[in-house]
């Protein structure tokens, strides 16, 4: 479900269903990797306790 909502509401997840079913990927693949990006966007933002913001965090100086 996270994945349906993400596609319609994320402008880069929905381009990349879009991109995936023109190849010719079947919806339910592209889903799949829909949930994969979340899933490693939430792999990397939990354990800093960070949370996710549409434009990135500037990088670290120095």
């Amino acid at each position: 479900m996270a994945a349906l909502t993400a596609k319609t509401c994320n402008p880069k997840l929905k381009a990349l269903h879009d991109r995936l079913t023109a190849r010719g990927k079947h919806h339910t693949a592209a889903l799949v990797a829909i949930m994969r990006k979340l899933v490693i966007l939430a792999n990397v933002l939990l354990p800093d306790g960070r949370t996710w913001t549409v434009e990135p965090a500037p990088a670290p100086t120095g």
